[in-house]
């Protein structure tokens, strides 16, 4: 189970923006997962209210926005559909995934004094 070392190195970045903006608590936490990035959202939930407690993101909780894959031709020729063969119809070159595969902290709402 991965989503518990995601977890973690999520909360590493939370702490750091966090101390640089002087802020004492997070309210809310905003993630963007791609449907391809091999993620367990219910795991990734599961493991951040586990270790929350007793930190700065005890009271926050964890929006998550998944997001789905997107194939484009590499040359520019506009997205693919996927679903079928993930080539360019245009040039055949083989598609290349823009999106689906990322783990981002997109946001957090800060309380700050």
């Amino acid at each position: 189970m991965h989503e518990y070392s995601i977890v973690q190195a999520m909360f590493d970045q939370i702490e750091a923006q966090a101390q640089a903006r002087h802020a004492i608590a997070v309210k809310r936490v905003f993630v963007r997962i791609g449907r391809s990035a091999g993620v367990d959202v219910r795991l990734l939930k599961t493991a951040y209210d586990t270790f929350r407690v007793r930190t700065i993101c005890d009271d926050a909780p964890l929006e998550v926005d998944e997001v789905p894959e997107v194939w484009t031709c590499p040359d520019g020729h506009g997205d693919i559909v996927p679903g079928g063969k993930l080539t360019c119809e245009t040039c055949g070159r083989p598609a290349r995934m823009a999106s689906g595969d990322e783990i981002i902290l997109e946001r957090l709402e800060l309380e700050v004094p």
